[in-house]
């Protein structure tokens, strides 16, 4: 099979994604074996490759957001069936066996395994995956539109679980890339008053397109105080922006991996009982609702489609932030 592998990491404008012939893999008990139609390109791949995140083996196969159909079995599994659809997660395994997994919080389990960093990825013509960890793709969603909905979608939709939010409550969306503008879509069709905050112009434009109700810089107040928040930005002092906006008893939610620094602020943002909390990775549950919800809406996905061999570029572009949505290998 044809793979896209990162045996060295170097900067994207170096090509550090390699293709190469590997033979095929067999799915081992518990696992299915995958034929990818479509594997989107995260951020988090461009870090894989270029060694912002230390590899955890040599080489790897990137891409945790592939769409497939079933070809293969492994031993012991009894839900899934030959042409299924299927598609993974950031979310590769877990132990099954600790508190965090017992009570459906598997995200948290220290012994979490990752698809693309600690097992090979779907940037191939196949790809195995645990069954247990597997999403079941809707008919009505092609594997192009699907897969950029594996990660940042399916976080996204776990923000907003998180952040409380409920049917005609008012949320502010600070920043609006591509996982806020899934987040937007699964708000808007729960009913709910969105207002978005961006220092990008375009942004701010597609937010009105996307259905918010008001738009406006990160300092800029929303129309009326807020439920809750979801801040996409690295940035802290974007996060205190929407903790000021809040109503009385609401939450920010933190979906962003690193942040530059919380800047010190007044007790009283925090004070009526507002909270701030961060997301960390998805569970299973998130991915499986998230995606029948997103076949029912159906979410609308903005994508740029690459082939295989074009994957460096498609680092490329998403590294100097050309990239409008979401870039998608096509295999």
């Amino acid at each position: 099979m044809r793979a896209l592998q990162v045996r060295r990491p170097r900067p994207a404008t170096d090509d550090p994604l390699q293709l190469a012939e590997l033979p095929d893999p067999r799915p081992g008990p518990g696992e299915l074996l995958i034929r990818v139609f479509a594997c989107a390109v995260c951020r988090t791949d461009l870090q894989i490759a270029t060694g912002d995140l230390a590899l955890h083996r040599s080489p790897v196969v990137p891409g945790h957001q592939a769409v497939g159909e079933v070809v293969g079995l492994g031993a012991g599994v009894e839900d899934w069936a030959i042409g299924d659809r299927a598609g993974s997660t950031w979310l590769a395994g877990f132990d099954g066996t600790c508190a965090r997994c017992a009570t459906g919080r598997e995200n948290l389990c220290r012994a979490a395994t990752f698809t693309g960093w600690d097992t090979d990825g779907g940037f191939a013509d196949l790809v195995t995956i645990r069954a247990d960890v597997a999403v079941r793709i809707p008919a009505g969603l092609d594997a192009v539109a699907a897969a950029p909905l594996l990660c940042g979608g399916v976080i996204g939709y776990r923000a907003l679980r998180l952040s409380g939010i409920a049917g005609g409550g008012r949320l502010g969306l600070y920043g609006f890339g591509a996982s806020a503008r899934q987040a937007i879509q699964v708000a808007r069709h729960w009913g709910c008053e969105v207002h978005v905050a961006s220092r990008s112009r375009r942004d701010l434009e597609s937010a009105t397109a996307f259905g918010a109700s008001s738009a406006g810089g990160y300092d800029d107040p929303p129309p009326a105080p807020l439920d809750a928040a979801i801040s996409f930005a690295p940035v802290g002092s974007v996060v205190i922006s929407a903790l000021r906006a809040l109503e009385r008893g609401g939450t920010v939610v933190v979906n962003a991996i690193h942040l530059d620094g919380v800047p010190a602020f007044s007790y009283d943002d925090l004070w009526w009982e507002r909270s701030i909390r961060s997301v960390a990775n998805v569970t299973r549950a998130d991915a499986q609702e998230f995606m029948a919800l997103a076949g029912e809406i159906p979410i609308r996905s903005e994508v740029e489609v690459h082939d295989l061999a074009d994957g460096n570029e498609a680092l490329r572009r998403i590294e100097s932030g050309e990239v409008t949505g979401a870039a998608v290998l096509r295999l």
